[in-house]
Order: structure tokens, then sequence, then C-alpha cells
């Protein structure tokens, strides 16, 4: 599995979110080697398929955040589909259950030691507590994701995504064990967009954040690399 980060620049994870596999490659080919992994998603999936994740792999390590989310057998037969892309990095919502995420993790261990590392995704960062409650929870989004990191861990995922709101929470309940991944990020003066629950990438890995999801921030600007270099000189350590 892909090893802990150890330098500032391999705690960023580029997300590459466009339905163009030539772009995608492009950008992972530029941003990998300055980054720990490059995050690929449902965007260009279904957009490009297996093929424009076999393209990229060899270009840097993927995280494939496809959300897995549906009855135990078939994301079970799910991750046994995208072990032969070898991604280094693969998310299942945790709201699946803990039947589910069982699943997943027995489904995984075909690929031993080289399987993916399992992230259960807790809460997106784009629901605030109005519109996590729209949807039936009550008690807001940082009660929620410990409700949920608490089933997704015990059920035998590596680790979390969650928003760096919740990032200190989960360290305080769970310790330094629990993987996590964090999207919702925006250096200094960048714009929120479509993002509720957000801070910068230095206050996430203050808080005890792995790896760094980050976007536009690095992928709309006008020199990527130069973005990416900047952002990986203001985090700590």
């Amino acid at each position: 599995m892909l090893p802990r980060p150890r330098s500032a620049a391999a705690r960023i994870i580029p997300a590459i979110d466009t339905p163009d596999a030539a772009r995608a490659v492009a950008l992972a080919a530029a941003l990998g080697p300055g980054s720990g992994a490059v995050k690929l998603g449902l965007e260009l999936f279904t957009a490009a398929g297996p093929e424009a994740v076999r393209r990229v792999t060899p270009l840097a390590p993927v995280f494939l955040d496809l959300k897995l989310h549906d009855i135990p057998n078939t994301v079970a037969g799910a991750v046994r589909s995208l072990l032969p892309l070898r991604p280094a990095m693969l998310t299942l919502h945790a709201a699946g259950g803990a039947a589910m995420l069982a699943a997943a993790r027995e489904a995984a261990e075909a690929a031993g030691e080289a399987r993916p590392i399992l992230l259960a995704v807790t809460v997106l960062t784009s629901l605030d507590a109005a519109a996590l409650s729209e949807t039936g929870v009550a008690g807001g989004p940082v009660q929620q994701v410990l409700r949920l990191a608490r089933l997704a861990l015990s059920a035998g995922v590596d680790g979390l995504v969650c928003s760096p709101r919740e990032v200190g929470p989960i360290r305080d309940a769970f310790g330094q064990t629990p993987l996590l991944v964090v999207p919702g990020l925006r250096p200094a003066g960048s714009a929120a967009g479509d993002q509720a629950r957000t801070a910068t990438p230095a206050e996430a890995v203050a808080a005890g954040a792995d790896w760094l999801v980050i976007g536009r921030p690095i992928t709309g600007a006008a020199d990527p690399v130069a973005a990416l270099a900047e952002i990986a000189a203001g985090l700590p350590g």
C-alpha cells in the first residue's frame, strides 16, 4: 500500500476533475512528480472509462474516487473489477453500512500487498448542517462524521475521507491510526466554490490530516506545477 506521506509535497493529491482523458494524462504527467498521488473521479471515469485510469497509473499513484455505494455483493464485485487498474486508493461511502465495507475489504485482499488503501467517505464537504438535516440526519456534520467513522473503522477500512473541520475530532476519538484524506481545502484567498466546510491546507495538516486533496486552486491555475509547488512550500513539516 501507499505509505503515509513524509514530506509536504507528498501530502498533496491534485484532483484531476475533467472528462478529457488526454488532459487528465497531461496533468498527471506534469503534477505527479511533485505530489503524493493524483485523484481521478466520476467525471473522468464516466466519460473515458477504465482505459483513462490505465493511462494515468504509470505516471503517478492514483486515488480513484468513485465513492462506491451499493449492496455488499455489488460493491465487492466492483472492487474486484477495479483491482486490475491498480489504484493506490479507493473510496467507498461509509453510509453503505458495515457489511458493504467489510465485503469491499475482503474483495480487496485478493490483490495482496498491492491492494488499494480503502477509504470510507463520511459526509461530503459540500454539505453543511442545514443540508445534512434535509437528508434526515440531525446533530450536524461532526456528530455524523464520528458516527460513520466508528462504523467504517470497525468494518476494516484503512482510513476516512472527511472535511478539514472534522480532522481534529477524529484524531481525538480514534488517535493516529486511521489514514485521513481531506478535501474541501482552499489556500488563503481562494474562492470556496461549492465547498461548505473548508480550511487552508496548512490548517488541515496542523489538525492531523495525512493527504490533502486540492483541485481547482492547482488544476485551474495558469501554471498548475507552480501552484502545486507554492502550496507545498506553505505546509508545515
